[in-house]
């Protein structure tokens, strides 16, 4: 019952009937959903972290940042080690080794091993999460992937919003332990489901890049890293600017060992495409603005207006909660009219609930001034989601779809850390935590900030090639321009029809 894919329309849709289409939604969304959901679930468990394990505030930094660093630098090479050995067995080790790594999480007896097993959960992460996305369009037939990337983007997005809220409430009303423990019964019972309910596939089986991985880890954990560590040391900080400059010379070599190579692990010849280019940029930016926003906000609701952990994460579910409700109707339409408006739609409109939030907040604003920002946010955020994986995966062949979707995924991750970053740096210059109104004047621009950048994501999203040209497809007449320019051979299919 279990098919492999290595390249063909055909034989991907024979492939995704054997494979069941509906499993491989749920699996796929559920793995997802514990990936993305250890960017943030942390965050709100640190004081109490603290108070049992001990240890500096540089290394309570560490526990969130040891996973987003090792989750950003090996998503690529996850993806393509999945392309090359089968995606549904890197699929599994992935996720046992994620596992594994919060269970030893949970039971860490110091800092030192909590932040380890938090890097290692990244590894496991990393593996795991692009591979989602090329396993659920295997299984899914091209006329009803719109619905299914809306349900996926729905849970993983719901995941990422709402990290603080879960994380907040289980270390309020249990322990800090089972933000942890949470993924130990899920990881294994989605194991043996994996393995009996996925197809295999996999990508052109084509050499690995060990230079290219080098280049493309080096570079982003440099940058991620001075971006981190950059409001806390300071930018003029030695290793700060080292990893800086030294990650910008390495994804400059990147670039060029991309555009040349026989064999690059991202060819730059992708980026020719207007629509890989504009929906990578579209997503860069967007999370930029939406992580910044959540991180500042959050604070906000718990050290200038007073509410718990848990209640100012309930507060923020018209934000948080609005995907699981949107998301599915952005797949539909995203089938019926083209992803390109519903994604530009949708970053319009969270710019416009971010710009509202900062006309409205005081040290005192009262929850219904805030509520329609929050709600603009909301559905403007669920209206990217599905259609913008979407947009990714039929930008490429298929045999390219899982360097896409690591190429996305990392260019997500990097966005979320340069969004915290550039927008703590905003807020410590314009204000400061020492009195509610200072908070409240650094707080403000830095939503503006966060506000511009999704508005330029919607303005990037434009540029993506709308559904249909002269009654074909602008991908399909894309893919033909980029087929000729690099001299391919004709006949290798179209990743999927839009």
């Amino acid at each position: 019952m279990r098919g492999t894919v290595v390249s063909g329309t055909v034989e991907s849709e024979k492939t995704a009937i054997r494979g069941g289409a509906v499993w491989a939604l749920l699996l796929t969304s559920a793995a997802g959903f514990m990936a993305a959901l250890d960017n943030l679930v942390v965050t709100t468990a640190l004081p109490s972290i603290r108070e049992d394990l001990g240890g500096a505030l540089d290394d309570l930094e560490w526990t969130v940042s040891a996973y987003t660093l090792t989750f950003a630098v090996l998503l690529m090479f996850g993806a393509a080690l999945g392309d090359r050995f089968g995606r549904r067995r890197l699929f599994l080790t992935g996720l046992a080794v994620f596992t594994g790594a919060s269970a030893a999480a949970a039971m860490a007896p110091g800092i030192d091993s909590l932040i380890a097993a938090r890097a290692v959960q990244g590894v496991g992460a990393a593996i795991m999460m692009p591979l989602t996305l090329t396993l659920l369009t295997v299984a899914v037939p091209a006329a009803k992937r719109g619905m299914a990337f809306g349900i996926w983007g729905a849970v993983n997005g719901l995941a990422v919003a709402s990290g603080p809220l879960i994380g907040g409430s289980l270390t309020e009303h249990v322990s800090w332990h089972w933000i942890f423990w949470l993924n130990v019964p899920v990881g294994l019972a989605l194991l043996p489901l994996a393995r009996l309910r996925l197809a295999e596939s996999r990508g052109t089986g084509a050499r690995l890049d060990p230079l290219g991985t080098v280049l493309a880890s080096g570079g982003l954990f440099g940058i991620v890293y001075g971006l981190v560590r950059g409001p806390a040391d300071g930018w003029t900080d030695q290793l700060v600017l080292t990893g800086l400059f030294a990650g910008t010379a390495l994804l400059t070599g990147f670039v060029v060992h991309g555009s040349r190579a026989a064999h690059p692990m991202l060819p730059m010849r992708l980026f020719r495409s207007r629509a890989f280019a504009g929906i990578n940029a579209a997503s860069l930016l967007m999370f930029l603005g939406m992580f910044g926003s959540i991180f500042l906000l959050s604070q906000y609701m718990q050290g200038v207006l007073g509410y718990s952990p848990t209640e100012a994460g309930l507060r923020m579910l018209p934000w948080t909660g609005m995907p699981m409700l949107v998301a599915p109707v952005a797949g539909y339409l995203a089938d019926r009219v083209g992803g390109r408006p519903v994604v530009a739609a949708g970053l319009f409109l969270q710019a416009l609930g971010l710009g509202w939030l900062a006309a409205v907040v005081t040290a005192d604003a009262s929850y219904g001034t805030q509520l329609p920002g929050l709600i603009m946010s909301g559905i403007g955020m669920s209206l990217y989601f599905a259609p913008a994986s979407h947009l990714v995966m039929s930008s490429v062949r298929v045999e390219e779809q899982g360097i896409a979707s690591g190429a996305n995924n990392a260019l997500r991750e990097v966005g979320g850390a340069l969004g915290v970053a550039v927008m703590a740096s905003i807020f410590s210059a314009q204000g400061g935590y020492e009195t509610a109104a200072t908070f409240v004047d650094g707080l403000r621009p830095a939503l503006v900030v966060g506000a511009g950048a999704v508005a330029l994501a919607g303005a990037a999203a434009l540029v993506i090639p709308g559904r249909r040209r002269s009654g074909k497809s602008a991908l399909v007449q894309e893919e033909t321009v980029a087929r000729e320019e690099t001299a391919m051979p004709e006949g290798v299919p179209v990743a999927t029809r839009v």
